[in-house]
């Protein structure tokens, strides 16, 4: 690793951090409307409401970047947040809700496509290029933690109605993000002359198209757990808010755990077979959840615990595959291909919440496991053929 993103490694978590923790407030926010008399059916939309504008932005956001620049472009993303989660709690009405969401998403977009610019202007071992890129994503996990737990405790407290104010935290974070950013010197892409839509050219390859394949259900899975799963505890396992918020958060701590391993031990394992190995697990976890329901008592609290072990092998499959397709697309592409990849994540994220927004609405969370089964399963065949494809150099 360079010496040069040594010194940004903690701005670029912070960044992740505070992106995970405005995009995952999903699930606190469908738990807290969905109270308020706001149907399942419009809640599931909201998830829409953020990652479509993830997707249209990150179109046109090379070109974007490119004229701006990295850091000033990354700037003004955080700066946006902070601002927006400075007004959230002085607002009432359902519709700044999407409106939130869709700000939000569009400065993840512009955000996510320069980290990733950042560490591969820097890194060029594959490896190593794993390894940071599995840190850096681990945060995202902490910012989950975080934000469940600490809006959890907020609404269980005297001061429950007041859990919108929580965000001035977000915020706080923002600016001294910004504030480091400031004061970091760090390399960017020099180019100008990038056109307003992306040049596609190439990315119909094999390798590729089963990529985004793979990259749109790893996300489709994870969002079935990050914005459902208090819901799904709640309404489903009868917990209450706080209990309903705070095991979720185990699932972040066990993926944050499954992302800080994989930095670690990446170096000694070939990347497909470590995929197949925790795709193989959660698959195996799942089934043991359905064996549960389905066999013994379908609202048995042991699910409670075994829920989060899943987070364990799940998050290290989105940074493994990334860190593969990027290792081996040339320098110049980086740009494009990260805008392709976050639109695809975007969408399976849409996707997901618009899916299980319907079990909960017709009552079907007996079938939560097995819908997340049938997902994985995706992911298993989308990751065969893309390791396949790209080892044959795509």
């Amino acid at each position: 690793m360079a010496t040069n993103l040594r010194k940004i490694t903690l701005p670029l978590k912070l960044t992740f951090l505070i992106f995970s923790m405005v995009l995952n407030c999903m699930g606190i926010i469908i738990l807290q409307l969905s109270e308020e008399n706001i149907s399942y059916g419009k809640l599931g939309l909201l998830e829409a409401f953020k990652d479509l504008p993830i997707a249209f932005i990150s179109i046109f956001a090379v070109s974007f970047i490119s004229r701006i620049g990295t850091k000033t472009s990354l700037i003004s993303a955080l700066l946006i947040v902070a601002v927006c989660s400075v007004i959230l709690p002085f607002v009432q009405v359902f519709w700044f809700y999407k409106l939130w969401f869709a700000i939000i998403g569009a400065c993840f977009a512009l955000g996510k496509i320069c980290v990733f610019n950042i560490i591969k202007n820097n890194i060029f071992d594959e490896k190593t290029l794993t390894k940071t890129m599995s840190s850096v994503e681990a945060s995202f996990m902490v910012g989950i933690f975080v934000v469940n737990t600490g809006f959890g405790w907020l609404i269980s407290s005297q001061y429950g109605e007041f859990w919108k104010f929580g965000f001035f935290g977000i915020s706080l974070i923002s600016f001294l993000t910004v504030y480091l950013f400031l004061k970091t010197e760090i390399t960017e892409t020099e180019n100008k002359n990038i056109p307003l839509l992306p040049d596609l050219t190439g990315f119909g390859k094999p390798a590729f198209t089963a990529f985004f394949g793979l990259l749109f259900f790893i996300v489709f899975t994870e969002q079935s757990f990050n914005s459902w799963l208090p819901s799904f505890y709640k309404n489903h396992l009868g917990v209450d808010s706080f209990f309903a918020l705070q095991a979720t958060s185990f699932l972040a701590v066990f993926s944050y755990l499954g992302r800080i391993f994989t930095a670690q031990i990446i170096r000694r394992f070939d990347l497909s077979k470590y995929f197949y190995i925790c795709v193989s697990m959660v698959l195996l976890i799942l089934f043991l959840i359905i064996a549960i329901q389905f066999f013994s008592n379908g609202k048995s609290a042991i699910l409670i615990y075994i829920f989060p072990v899943i987070g364990f092998f799940l998050a290290p499959l989105y940074p493994v595959a990334n860190s593969k397709m990027i290792s081996s697309t040339d320098k110049e592409k980086v740009n494009v291909l990260t805008s392709v990849i976050v639109i695809f994540s975007s969408l399976g994220s849409s996707a997901s919440s618009a899916l299980i927004s319907v079990l909960f609405q017709n009552q079907m969370l007996n079938y939560y496991a097995v819908f997340i089964f049938l997902a994985v399963m995706t992911v298993f065949i989308f990751g065969f053929s893309f390791f396949k494809a790209i080892n044959q150099k795509y």
